[in-house]
């Protein structure tokens, strides 16, 4: 009987893993390699190749291997729990409520219509679609939120182009790839900020804030995913579809909306706009204020679903809270504490040469970020292994660990390559009924973009955070 590919990938990572705790068991291996490094490596190691090997959920592997840290003593158990009450958590959960009260009210549908009612030729349409999934990262945490959320309007414009297939095509392919790309613009863009965040504060005592993110990652995230629509554009449409003309009208939007996206706005849309407009500005004026983005968002969340004022109940509210990504984050981000604490990420990186130049060790990083996606389907996942060692690797080649983790997140946030690769990805590739694109499709862009992407994110790090407040060389 012949293996088949999955079976082949969990055997060989099956293998590694326990070829490599074999290894660390042995007390004369690795010398200066002490018995918590030891521990923290061997479950390191288990954990990464279940993500990348077996059928078995993430946040199962994850809260597995923070209970093994913690029952032989590499952590404490308050490290442990003590992750749940972190502020970027609680961050994440008030700003799921927030989204509830957005989707509830209808507001994405009338931004739609506003936004892509004024394209007149393709490339218009495709600006307008790309600049109205920037801005949902604003009002939607995570991808996947916002992929669903984003799904309505695709399929509106779908049935008014029903005509024009690969037009079709295109913007299926398109509205993932921008939710991906522009996920880096805010710091609840996507769960992998937060684990970035957090390790960052507790490995080198460099703390990211909400206003900060912001002005590193939107201008990242407008030119990503501006490029990105123009590389889909051009790699799925021929210069006949590009040249013919477009109308999509607020009709074509309302048929796919139980609430109108045209008239005069109901009370319940102008609380949650002026609510939603009022965190967001508090947010960004952090310096001014000095409150707690987490509290802002706790503050917004209880209005959102208070009986006078919000637009939903707070228990509905919570049902669309992400509970298993929320464990995942806490659980992996022990694991990045007993990295650091262990000395373990230290050991990992000591035999790494640290003579190269700035702009090579970014280069380096940002290249086996973009292509993680293929080995690590989960972009947590990929941030959670990945951050910890680059910081590492950062403080010992002399460039700022600031720099070179966000330089890997973002870099990570390109997922492109398979229909497996992302959850909007997968949920765009499968829509009954509406043409959508093939994994060839996805091949296509991806020989384009991966190229592009990386080079944009090193710019980035190289040319432009610098003039933000983050230099290349370690401060």
């Amino acid at each position: 009987m012949s293996l088949t590919s999955q079976q082949i990938r969990q055997a060989v990572a099956l293998c590694v893993a326990l070829s490599l705790c074999a290894l660390l068991v042995v007390p004369g291996n690795f010398p200066g390699l002490g018995a918590d490094a030891r521990v923290t490596l061997g479950v390191f190691a288990l954990a990464t190749c279940a993500w990348i090997g077996t059928p078995i959920d993430d946040t199962y592997i994850a809260l597995g291997a923070g209970l093994a840290l913690t029952v032989t003593g590499v952590i404490s158990s308050e490290t442990l729990f003590g992750t749940l009450g972190d502020s970027t958590v609680w961050l994440l959960i008030c700003a799921f409520v927030l989204a509830a009260a957005v989707t509830r009210t209808g507001l994405a549908g009338r931004t739609a219509a506003f936004l892509v009612g004024g394209a007149r030729s393709v490339r218009q349409l495709v600006h307008l679609t790309t600049a109205a999934l920037v801005v949902t990262a604003f009002a939607v945490p995570a991808t996947s939120g916002r992929a669903a959320l984003a799904l309505p309007v695709f399929l509106a414009l779908a049935k008014a182009l029903a005509d024009r297939k690969r037009l079709v095509v295109m913007l299926a392919l398109l509205f993932p790839t921008v939710i991906l790309l522009s996920a880096v613009a805010t710091l609840i863009g996507a769960g992998a900020h937060l684990i970035t965040v957090s390790v960052l504060w507790e490995t080198t005592g460099d703390r990211i804030g909400f206003t900060q993110w912001l002005l590193l990652g939107l201008p990242l995230a407008v030119a990503s995913s501006h490029l990105a629509a123009e590389a889909v554009l051009l790699t799925t449409t021929r210069r006949a579809d590009r040249r013919s003309p477009v109308r999509i009208t607020a009709d074509d939007i309302q048929r796919h909306s139980e609430q109108p996206v045209t008239g005069p706005w109901s009370p319940a849309e102008s609380r949650c706009a002026l609510l939603l407009a009022t965190v967001v500005v508090l947010w960004c004026s952090e310096p001014l204020h000095q409150v707690s983005p987490a509290v802002v968002a706790l503050i917004g969340a209880v209005v959102a679903s208070s009986p006078a004022l919000g637009t939903v109940r707070l228990k509905d509210a919570l049902k669309t809270v992400p509970w298993a990504l929320l464990l995942f984050m806490a659980a992996t981000m022990a694991m990045g504490v007993a990295l650091a604490d262990s000395g373990a990420a230290e050991w990992l990186v000591s035999g790494l040469p640290v003579d190269v130049d700035p702009w090579l060790f970014l280069a380096l990083v940002v290249a086996v970020s973009t292509a993680a996606h293929l080995v690590l389907q989960s972009r947590s996942a990929r941030s959670s292994v990945l951050v910890p060692l680059v910081v590492a690797a950062a403080v010992g080649a002399g460039v700022n660990p600031v720099a070179a983790a966000l330089a890997s997140t973002a870099a990570a946030g390109f997922c492109h390559t398979l229909p497996a690769s992302a959850k909007p990805v997968t949920l765009f590739a499968e829509i009954p009924g509406t043409p959508t694109y093939t994994p060839s499709d996805l091949l296509r862009l991806s020989a384009v973009l991966a190229p592009l992407t990386a080079a944009l994110v090193l710019l980035f790090a190289l040319a432009v955070w610098p003039l933000l407040g983050v230099p290349v060389l370690k401060p």
